[in-house]
């Protein structure tokens, strides 16, 4: 009796699997359009279109560092609809000593698939006095104060980075933060803060124009773009390598399995797609594609590995 109703119940899976999705499938971004995660959920959205024959959607809803967009996903039905397109502002804001946030990442949200990490890169102006890490450290420690850093917004990847560094070096520096990327990087080529992490999304052209120099890449070996650059490790600085923010899609906390399952699978074969896997180059993007339960261990490891560093640092909510 037990091995038929456990058939019956595989048989169910199976079906649901199959049958999903229904209608169109929303993926929600809790940041403006533009950005690394809204432009890698606009690729993956685009295939799962192609291959399932179902509407896929990215709806953006950018603000509080993502908690908006976090926060309508964790309310939303389990029932494979709804879905983030999250990176680690999932788990830095619930980690920030002082944030008021609703939901709890491992209470709320089920795993489904990493899609991609974004190593970041070290950029400056041709400009700045400095063309190495070790310079750069030298002076930050020579002139305590008077570096500064561009960040995307308070607690984001790129300070965090910031944050690590002054850290591991003793030194302090300014953080001044922007809202989003781009608007910082404007400032660093222009020389009006001293140097930033980066994501690795577009800065070889910049580097061939000679808006900017790049001074370390965070990849665990040369990147290809920079080949004559050093890793960060190899300029002394091990770790940072697992600064690279992510970008994945969780569902909210009780979405069926089969359903989990069938999104895993669509992600995977969305980045196997060679025009995609060349775009996500582009972009210098690092494709994980990875399962539920390889995603799921992943985030624990990340959301202890931010918990220290924001403690150490001292970073709290705004």
């Amino acid at each position: 009796m037990r091995i038929c109703i456990l058939f019956l119940m595989l048989l169910g899976g199976e079906a649901l699997a199959q049958a999903y999705p229904a209608k169109p499938v929303k993926f929600v971004v809790g940041f403006a359009a533009g950005g690394p995660t809204d432009v890698i959920a606009r690729l993956v959205a685009n295939d799962m279109t192609s291959s399932t024959g179902q509407s896929f959607i990215v709806e953006n809803r950018p603000g509080a560092n993502a908690i908006i967009a976090t926060e309508l996903v964790a309310r939303s039905a389990p029932d494979g609809y709804t879905i983030l397109f999250s990176s680690l502002s999932l788990l830095v804001n619930a980690v920030l000593p002082g944030s008021k946030v609703s939901y709890e990442p491992f209470r709320d949200f089920v795993a489904i698939s990493n899609a991609a990490n974004l190593p970041q890169v070290v950029v400056a102006s041709p400009q700045m006095p400095f063309n190495s890490m070790q310079e750069l450290i030298a002076l930050a420690k020579a002139k305590p104060g008077e570096l500064s850093y561009a960040t995307s917004g308070h607690a984001g990847s790129t300070h965090l980075a910031g944050a690590m560094l002054e850290n591991a070096t003793g030194t302090k520096m300014i953080n001044v933060p922007f809202k989003g990327n781009g608007p910082a990087l404007t400032e660093v080529m222009a020389g009006r803060v001293s140097f930033m992490f980066y994501p690795a999304v577009g800065i070889a052209e910049q580097v061939a124009q000679k808006r900017l120099k790049v001074l370390a890449v965070g990849t665990s070996g040369r990147h290809a773009d920079f080949p004559g650059v050093p890793t960060l490790a190899e300029a002394g600085l091990p770790g940072f390598e697992a600064t690279a923010p992510w970008v994945g899609i969780l569902a909210p906390a009780g979405t069926p399995a089969p359903i989990v399952s069938r999104l895993a699978q669509e992600m995977r074969k969305s980045l196997s797609q060679p025009a995609t896997r060349e775009r996500m180059r582009q972009l210098g993007a690092v494709i994980v594609a990875d399962t539920p339960a390889e995603f799921a261990a992943f985030l624990k490891q990340d959301y202890e590995r931010w918990r220290q560093v924001i403690q150490a640092a001292g970073v709290k909510a705004q």
